[in-house]
């Protein structure tokens, strides 16, 4: 097949690979099923700019400098029934998020709210792979990260916050939960890289240089992102006249939250980069809270009343064009139907990225392309 075709692969051909190249870069066997749960989930929903696309950039690449490691020491260093503090040592972050999420769970089973917070961790994947491990059980889950400095406050240009996600989620009587899993900024670093690989213009507004200009080079954006001549808008935008503020706000909670309760990183020394320009563990922060619904009412009750709301919010009076009214979850919802039938579709700078990643770390793998 031509490699500069997109092709399309079953999500259990690009799980197994993942599971397999985690394994082959030292990652323990049942570790690497989780880290590959994590980031197939991502594909199926169809969010390509945290999927499959990341496997060797942002895990595979950070192992191999040493800035992730491979082994996860998730240490409990303070706890009570309803809370914990957890040091997840630079391991994976995608491991120690579903650690830290299933101890929020247990605990509010038992209390009906537990929160437990992470410092010492590293990317953690989507977000909403977290609500919907509530969602699952029941539980309305609140979920958010910090990350490397993104985002420039309002009025100012300096990339200074996180694209820090402020995640919620909750099951209803449908066939699919309502999570709401998104960047306090107005797009995330992973997107601009996705318009990167497919060689697309990114909008007016997404990207600000160090005069408050628009960027919407994808390249040029992400070398500034690094050099720190460009900045991610938060939601709202430039300026306050479409309330940037709010954006920048939300931003802040989420930075917050990252990292005051839990004794960690923030700000400029979540850069990754040593004084001479070397890189180091990223050192993320993340929270989970769990609700128990049980506790306040029953389940099904509350599953029928938040389904309600969102039927009666679909069916509301649309605007002159518009055919559909989408809530939080349906657009990931019908994703998923259609690439359980077709698969995910991986661009040709992808498909590469996942060849150097087999040939690289000697995955003995042949993709259905290949064959």
């Amino acid at each position: 097949m031509a490699g500069n075709e997109t092709v399309y692969a079953p999500f259990e051909e690009m799980h197994d690979f993942m599971r397999q190249a985690f394994i082959a870069a030292g990652v323990p066997a049942e570790d690497a099923k989780v880290c590959a749960d994590v980031l197939i989930e991502s594909d199926k929903r169809g969010i390509d700019s945290h999927g499959v696309g990341r496997l060797k950039p942002i895990y595979l690449d950070r192992i191999k400098e040493g800035i992730q490691f491979v082994k996860t020491n998730f240490e409990i260093v303070r706890e009570t029934p309803s809370t914990a503090v957890i040091d997840g040592h630079d391991g994976m972050g995608h491991v120690i998020g579903v650690r830290a999420m299933t101890m929020a769970l247990e605990k509010a089973k038992k209390c009906g709210l537990a929160m437990t917070v992470v410092r010492n961790s590293t990317h953690y994947g989507i977000a909403g792979f977290y609500a919907l491990m509530a969602a699952k059980e029941d539980m309305i889950c609140f979920t958010g990260t910090n990350a490397r400095p993104s985002i420039a406050p309002t009025f100012g240009v300096e990339n200074m916050l996180g694209t820090n996600p402020l995640t919620i989620g909750f099951p209803t009587d449908e066939d699919f939960p309502f999570v709401i899993d998104c960047a306090t900024s107005i797009t995330q670093r992973g997107k601009i890289e996705h318009y990167a690989r497919i060689k697309k213009t990114m909008p007016a507004g997404w990207v600000i240089d160090e005069k408050g200009r628009a960027v919407t080079d994808p390249d040029i954006a992400l070398k500034g992102l690094v050099s720190g001549d460009c900045a991610l808008t938060p939601v709202g935008g430039i300026g306050d006249e479409l309330a940037g503020y709010k954006g920048y706000g939300w931003a802040t909670v989420v930075e917050v939250l990252s990292a005051a309760l839990q004794g960690g990183s923030f700000l400029k020394t979540l850069t990754g980069i040593n004084a001479d320009g070397s890189h180091r563990p990223y050192h993320l922060g993340h929270w989970f809270i769990a609700i128990q619904i049980g506790a306040f009412t029953e389940p099904e009750a509350f599953k029928k009343t938040a389904g309600d709301i969102l039927r009666d919010l679909r069916a509301s009076k649309k605007a002159e064009g518009q055919t559909r009214i989408y809530t939080a979850g349906e657009k990931e919802y019908l994703a998923y139907l259609e690439r359980s039938k077709t698969g995910i579709p991986l661009n040709p700078a992808v498909k590469k990225s996942l060849e150097d990643a087999r040939d690289e770390w000697k995955v003995p793998f042949k993709f259905s392309w290949e064959r």
